[in-house]
């Protein structure tokens, strides 16, 4: 049973409070001072990434999920460090991480070897790929252009999105939002929640779900309404895909809408702006497809900036 959509301010004044919030905060707002006072002002994107979980008990035992690997974020990420972007990477816990794409999903171990003296050292097959994943992601950290944040639950990650989307506002039509995450669009209140471990012994479970308020809207409209905003719309059934990404651009005024299906999503994406629609392709096998997706968006962003701005110099770093 689904009631109704609840209202954004309702749903943060009921929802849990944030833990570190106070620490969050001042985390994000020197990561946005020190990219934007760069030279020429650096450009910032904050990357969505993973699924967001929804707890059926305060204490949570038992959770709703949202299928996310976080691939398409974690890669995303890389290739916008890569153009230049300083990246805010809010992402759910235990999910893919930038640069951990090619360790192996089984075992970590399988990357190392133990020699006679018993030392323990990078195999040497896999050393030239680890090698690589630590220079940049150092560079990264330690050049002050990665920021991450976790998140696990739907209140967690608004919460988040809403304190990002507002640090980002100072910057204008230089931020940016790739808003890759799989949101859940149902969730059981806090107030409305068992408070411990729903017993089995009780016989079938009959749970009222509230819909998710559409956040999109608020973060266009009031958050940040200068930044230059990308959302995703995944479906499953392809006679539907580009009317709801048509819908969802005009809707929530998305600058542009990511539209791909489930089976496919790893091949190709369609690129839905108000004037076009543009299908990327994977080339080969070794071909990140994002690599194509953060090429096309930067070079729109840059149109964006033009025109928001009196100069068109705006490129990132």
């Amino acid at each position: 049973m689904v009631a109704a959509e609840e209202n954004p301010e309702s749903f943060f004044a009921a929802a849990p409070p944030l833990r570190d919030a106070d620490a969050v905060a001042s985390r994000l707002g020197e990561f946005i001072a020190r990219n934007s006072s760069a030279a020429g002002g650096r450009r910032i994107v904050c990357v969505t990434s993973g699924g967001t979980t929804v707890p059926l008990e305060q204490r949570c035992v038992r959770y709703i999920d949202n299928f996310s690997s976080g691939h398409r974020g974690a890669a995303s990420t890389e290739y916008f460090l890569k153009a230049g972007y300083a990246v805010i990477f809010l992402h759910r816990r235990g999910s893919c991480q930038p640069y951990c794409r090619f360790l192996p999903d089984d075992s970590f171990l399988k990357f190392f070897d133990v020699d006679a003296e018993s030392k323990v050292q990078v195999a040497e097959c896999h050393a030239p790929v680890v090698k690589k994943a630590i220079g940049d992601y150092c560079k990264a950290i330690e050049g002050g252009y990665l920021l991450k944040l976790p998140f696990t639950t739907i209140f967690e990650y608004l919460q988040l999105l809403k304190m990002v989307a507002t640090s980002i506002s100072s910057v204008g039509p230089l931020g940016m939002f790739y808003l890759a995450a799989a949101v859940s669009d149902f969730y059981v209140p806090w107030d409305s929640m068992a408070k411990h471990k729903i017993q089995s012994g009780g016989g079938p479970l009959d749970m009222r779900l509230s819909q998710v308020p559409k956040m999109l809207s608020v973060l266009r409209n009031q958050w940040a309404p200068l930044a230059f905003c990308i959302s995703f719309k995944l479906e499953t059934d392809s006679d539907i895909l580009i009317q709801k990404a048509d819908m969802a651009l005009n809707k929530y005024k998305m600058n542009i809408v990511v539209a791909n299906l489930l089976a496919t999503y790893k091949e190709e994406v369609i690129i839905v702006t108000d004037k076009e629609r543009s299908t990327i392709r994977k080339m080969n096998k070794d071909e990140d497809l994002e690599m194509q997706i953060i090429k096309i968006l930067s070079q729109n962003h840059s149109k964006y900036i033009c025109g928001s701005t009196n100069g068109c110099d705006q490129s990132p770093d």
